[in-house]
């Protein structure tokens, strides 16, 4: 739910879906699998079983289960990660490019 302190330029949208994330950095086509808990036209907050550098650039791909919702397939760096508990971290990324 949205308060009214919250200061965030976009809505975010709770998501909760599977989501394939692909290295861009050092270890480039290293595959991992997370979990968009939410999105908003700016970022995303992800859930992943191991933790990530700042500035790590990836390419992230979100299937849609609505045929007239096109998938997302972005260019993300994270901004912030943390550990939520001993394998699981959640990273918060920016959306820098979109992908068609």
């Amino acid at each position: 739910m949205l308060h009214l302190d919250d200061k965030r330029d976009f809505f975010r949208m709770i998501v909760n879906t599977d989501l394939e994330l692909y290295v861009m950095d050092s270890e480039a086509g290293r595959k991992l699998d997370g979990i968009c808990r939410d999105l908003s036209a700016t970022g995303m907050s992800i859930e992943i079983d191991e933790p990530l550098e700042l500035g790590t650039c990836l390419r992230a791909k979100l299937e849609s289960s609505i045929d007239s919702v096109p998938a997302l397939d972005a260019v993300i760096k994270v901004i912030r990660c943390g550990k939520e508990s001993e394998d699981c971290f959640i990273i918060g990324a920016e959306i820098m490019e979109m992908n068609e």
